[in-house]
């Protein structure tokens, strides 16, 4: 037989009441008691009747995730961070793959963001103007990786981790670096476009224009930094950067003797391949976790921003660029 909560309110030695806030609104009951209550309800395998919650309190117990791209480690990783977070605050999260297209952003938000507490929308590709649509709805709603809409927001801090990679190739000696790209009209992407343009170094960035953020716009990249003459290539994400590493091979560069390569992420692929990759590496469990946090976190004024550091870690896929023949 099912565990109800008036068997948890009558072993904790508390009213059916208070055992229901100590669960559901903990802020209301004393820390003791309320601990009491989670402990019992613990020993006891009660388990909450999220029907009769959400006709109580106009709450589901629901987070709803929108990703890009559930195939890319980036994201799989924050949404793993996003359920662990919210599982442990009494919250299942519905995760959507809105497939790289902002259309489909919108419309899974119209229809998910309904029947969900708040709405975690990480890196959207959707314009600022649907954005804005999206924060007068009225939903809670919170921007991981990406700012806009006066909507609060956790983001990392891109403009640092491109300028800690281009600072590494400078002091290897590297002097003509490509950028390839992510997607076009990617807020993140822009951001660490600024971090490259406002460097105050010797280095010349043959920018490769925009690509797809996953292998295979890789692939595509790798041909235009070898025919720009480029010594090195910073990617925007790790997947990009195997990519580069794969047709590079195929071409018979050598890595790093010929052209070094730089990712950003740190994804688990990152030390998988040979050479391990030099990537810039995010902390995409922190950035899962501080995400739920601030959207369950009432604020008043201003909504809040978080931005988390990055770090450059550096493997086998930089080294000092090939010397010119007459110098060998």
């Amino acid at each position: 037989m099912a565990v109800t909560l008036r068997d948890v309110a009558r072993a904790a030695g508390v009213s059916a009441a208070t055992a229901s806030r100590a669960l559901s609104a903990p802020d209301l009951v004393a820390p003791e008691r309320r601990e009491l209550v989670r402990r019992i309800a613990r020993e006891l395998g009660y388990r909450p009747n999220r029907a009769a919650r959400e006709l109580i309190t106009g709450r589901s117990g629901h987070l709803c995730l929108v990703v890009p791209d559930l195939e890319n480690p980036f994201f799989s990783a924050v949404a793993k961070a996003v359920q662990s977070r919210a599982r442990a605050a009494g919250h299942a999260v519905v995760v959507a793959d809105a497939e790289e297209d902002p259309r489909l952003e919108a419309e899974l938000v119209a229809q998910l963001g309904a029947q969900a507490d708040g709405v975690l929308l990480c890196s959207p590709r959707m314009s600022a103007d649907d954005l804005a649509a999206v924060a007068a709805d009225g939903r809670p709603v919170l921007l991981v990786n990406r700012e806009g809409a006066d909507l609060p927001s956790v983001v990392v801090d891109n403009r640092d981790g491109l300028r800690q990679a281009a600072r590494h190739l400078h002091a290897l000696g590297h002097r003509r670096v490509a950028y390839a790209g992510g997607p076009a009209g990617s807020w993140s992407d822009a951001r660490r476009r600024d971090g490259l343009a406002a460097l105050d170094l010797d280095l010349e960035v043959l920018d490769l224009g925009a690509h797809a953020p996953v292998f295979a716009g890789g692939v595509g990249a790798a041909d235009l930094a070898v025919a720009g003459g480029a010594t090195a290539v910073l990617t925007y994400n790790d997947l990009m950067a195997l990519g580069v590493l794969d047709r590079l091979r195929s071409r018979g560069v050598r890595v790093p003797e010929d052209m070094s390569v730089v990712g950003f992420d740190d994804a688990p692929v990152a030390t998988l391949v040979t050479p391990s990759l030099t990537t810039v590496a995010v902390p995409l469990a922190r950035l899962g976790r501080t995400a739920v946090d601030l959207l369950l976190t009432p604020h008043d004024g201003d909504a809040p921003r978080t931005v988390l550091p990055v770090e450059l870690v550096v493997r086998g896929t930089t080294a000092p660029p090939p010397r010119p023949p007459e110098t060998r």
